[in-house]
């Protein structure tokens, strides 16, 4: 395979669709300096490509690799996605473009995404509406984005959902996240929990960690995820700082495995059940 003058080897020698002829399904193509990858449009039965670390502003060569599973174009200088080079690419379940200068998601169509990394673009604002567009979608990760919101994520599959690092301030749109196992939301601006919904019934990992939640009003909203939630992480908030932080958490997650590092202790959540009698015996 030549690109840029230079010779790379091709590598995982397996049976063609037809099971009559033998092709590679893997090349590596990091750290070239590659400005075009055209000359890959012609090695159809490509299933596994790594073209990180390089030049690249287009995509659209890909569009040919009609068997394409597993793409890692990781820290490069695509900003769009015109001419939608994923659509008809039917088989591609994991999709890493992390490192690059994407600023919105319109025309990125991949019909069999399982997982689409997005880490350290200039991602504002994400609107899925185009729901059609990502309906296997399991895993997405948005770290270090800019994002300031989050809206209207139809997302019926998707189960882990990385947000940290961004300027969120409040969560809205996760309603409709009903099979959602893991939210992450470290060193964002978030000073309450209002959005969580009582559709998300498999909410298990819930991280918070390092943003604004100043006192125990600010938790009310993880009563609608109590059913699910094993593990919180909170801390570097400033309601951390508070010496019974743990149980004021416990009152409203009394099934809660995990704060932070540590287990919930017997002690504490015995603590946390004579408090919450204290305050049924007020009402």
């Amino acid at each position: 395979l030549c690109l840029g003058g230079g010779v790379e080897q091709l590598s995982l020698l397996c049976r063609t669709g037809n099971g009559l002829a033998h092709a590679f399904v893997k090349v590596d193509l990091q750290d070239k300096n590659l400005s075009n990858i055209s000359a890959l449009s012609s090695y159809i039965h490509l299933c596994y490509v790594d073209i990180s670390n390089n030049c690249l502003t287009d995509l659209s060569p890909l569009a040919h690799l009609n068997q394409l599973l597993w793409l890692k174009a990781d820290n490069n200088s695509v900003a769009s996605f015109k001419g939608q080079p994923f659509a008809h690419l039917r088989y591609l379940q994991w999709l890493s473009l992390a490192m690059n200068h994407v600023t919105e998601l319109d025309g990125l169509i991949a019909p069999s995404l399982e997982t689409l990394i997005l880490t350290g673009n200039s991602i504002q604002k994400i609107k899925l509406q185009q729901s059609v567009s990502f309906t296997n979608l399991v895993t997405l990760e948005l770290r270090r984005n800019g994002l300031e919101t989050i809206e209207d994520l139809n997302l019926p599959h998707l189960r882990h959902l990385f947000l940290a690092q961004n300027n969120i301030k409040c969560l809205e749109g996760l309603e409709k996240l009903e099979r959602l196992m893991t939210l992450h939301l470290r060193d964002n601006q978030i000073d309450n929990l209002k959005g969580l919904s009582a559709n998300m019934k498999g909410l298990q990992y819930l991280n918070i960690r390092g943003n604004k939640i100043f006192n125990e009003n600010a938790l009310q909203s993880l009563r609608l995820v109590s059913q699910s939630m094993q593990t919180l992480v909170v801390s570097e908030n400033p309601l951390g700082e508070t010496t019974d932080y743990r149980i004021c958490i416990l009152v409203h997650l009394p099934r809660l495995e995990r704060i932070d590092k540590d287990p919930v202790s017997r002690e504490e959540r015995a603590d946390a059940l004579r408090r919450i009698r204290v305050m049924l015996s007020c009402d």
